[in-house]
């Protein structure tokens, strides 16, 4: 590989320096901060190419080049290209190397490049493929948040169990302006409680929220249109933001928090490695106070500070906290049992009979649940949190199960009293002789229909012949009014016998 030749701007103060000032290799050397073989090289080349003092007009770097280093031709043999993309991928596999790939690529192109060719080749290759862009971030319009990847140990009193709390962290794309605290996991209720205390924190909401691919923000990752999870989106919406998730495996996507990250890890856990905290509000409050110091610590290569530059460029422009603070709620995608219930948490809630055996959506907070289907809300409920119980709607219940529901012996009764008053004495009669009164609605419905069969007046005389003989059933008063018999006279009770006047009748007063 040839050595490093000099720039342009060297080279020419080189030939200026000889055929202008007329100096030494010596004291040329010396000037420039070269090795006197170089000088001596490069003014032997000079004067072969013919190149005098000043250059000639429109002389560049390439052509100086071509005079100074013309190519021989024996050297000018065209080479077989390198696939750059082969040889990053095979050393992806395991234990492969660039000599072992060089041997191979001899092995079939003996006239190819050197060892030392091959890799510089490729390290040039390789390094212009990660080309890095620097954003510009306007005030105001993304705040990035991720959690940290060490955690800090929370200790139970009690127990001596050990707890780790994870580090939560969000930060301004402007300004810097960033918030920390210590959660229990890395969840949902914990993820989405940390965005909006940090929303509180910057007291103002930006135009984009960037999270990472976790499955707590995206609910399905996509290169190009990624599903976010509906409780995360849900709060976006709430706050007015939009949520643009960063790539997979492109860190440098949000390399805002992966800075702030590292530099939360070196000023809050590793300032706090040797304090022993026994509940989140205390490591929180602990962490809080370090924020402030580091919000407030000077750039080194800028005026100000953190919180300068916040409250100068980014608050102003924030958009305002709406009215009242979000509410967790988690969605859930259920289906209709054929009770027309869905469960969530243990708990059975009602929804429309027609919606039984489908799929539908369940959103549910501390205090409420809401079923949707097609976007559509189809049920609201007031969250319970007994298990294994129902809460039912009346309206949510087929016809025939509302009707048979409806019915108690009360409106039995009031129903038998339609066809008199004989007809409902009997109903109440027959429901009272049954050890659940629910099993006596089929015999009193019964005698209900038979009204329009026989007519209300045969059934209410039939009813009342029953009560009197003391034989009151369905199927008693239905052959009644088979036979006929409904129709005939009562039969005469039989008259009291005379009670004989006697010295040994003691009479009903002397077993008083």
């Amino acid at each position: 590989m040839a050595w490093e030749r000099l720039s342009m701007r060297k080279l020419s103060e080189v030939l200026r320096l000889s055929l202008e000032q007329k100096l030494s290799v010596r004291r040329i050397a010396r000037s420039c901060c070269l090795a006197r073989s170089t000088v001596a090289d490069y003014l032997g080349r000079s004067r072969a190419a013919g190149l005098g003092w000043p250059l000639a007009e429109g002389m560049d770097e390439e052509r100086l080049e071509a005079l100074l280093f013309p190519v021989r031709e024996n050297l000018n043999m065209p080479r077989p290209q390198l696939d750059m993309g082969y040889i990053r991928n095979e050393l992806r596999g395991q234990h492969v190397t660039l000599q072992l790939l060089w041997e191979e690529y001899r092995g079939h192109t003996p006239e190819g490049y050197s060892y030392s060719q091959y890799c510089q080749l490729y390290r040039d290759w390789l390094g212009k493929q990660a080309i890095s862009l620097r954003q510009e971030h306007r005030a105001g319009e993304k705040l990035f948040v991720d959690f940290a990847g060490d955690t800090i140990p929370i200790q139970n009193p009690k127990t001596g169990a050990v707890t780790p709390g994870h580090l939560f962290v969000a930060v301004l794309g402007c300004s810097n302006y960033t918030y920390a605290e210590v959660t229990a996991t890395e969840q949902l209720p914990d993820w989405i409680g940390a965005q909006v205390r940090a929303l509180e924190f910057m007291r103002g909401v930006p135009l984009v929220v960037v999270p990472d691919n976790t499955k707590t923000a995206v609910k399905s990752p996509c290169w190009y249109d990624p599903d976010i999870n509906l409780t995360y989106q849900e709060l976006a919406v709430h706050y007015g933001f939009a949520v643009i998730p960063a790539r997979r495996c492109k860190p440098k996507d949000k390399a805002k928090v992966e800075c702030a990250v590292l530099i939360a890890e070196r000023w809050i856990l590793a300032a706090l490695r040797h304090h022993v905290f026994f509940s989140f509000g205390e490591v929180n409050a602990a962490v809080a106070q370090l924020l402030t110091r580091f919000n407030d610590h000077p750039f080194k290569k800028l005026p100000g500070c953190r919180r300068d530059v916040f409250e100068r460029m980014e608050r102003p422009v924030l958009k305002p906290l709406p009215e009242q603070r979000y509410e967790l709620a988690e969605w859930k995608s259920v289906g209709v049992n054929v009770d027309y219930h869905v469960e969530i948490d243990g708990h059975y809630y009602s929804v429309p009979y027609g919606l039984i055996k489908q799929r539908v959506s369940a959103r549910y907070t501390r205090s409420s649940v809401e079923v949707f289907h097609k976007s559509r809300r189809v049920a609201v409920h007031v969250r319970s949190f007994l298990k294994g119980r129902h809460t039912t709607l009346s309206e949510h219940r087929p016809p025939a199960h509302r009707e048979y529901l409806a019915w108690t012996p009360e409106r039995i009764a009031s129903w038998a009293e339609s066809i008199g008053p004989h007809c409902s004495a009997a109903a109440r009669q027959i429901m009272a002789s049954r050890p659940v009164p629910e099993h006596g609605f089929r015999p009193c419905l019964g005698l209900i229909r038979l009204g329009k069969r026989y007519g209300n007046d045969r059934v209410n005389r039939a009813c009342g012949r029953a009560l009197k003989l003391n034989i009151v059933g369905y199927r008693h008063i239905e052959n009644m009014l088979k036979s006929g018999r409904d129709k005939m006279p009562l039969p005469e009770e039989p008259a009291a016998a005379a009670i004989v006047a006697h010295d040994n009748v003691r009479g009903a007063g002397y077993y008083q």
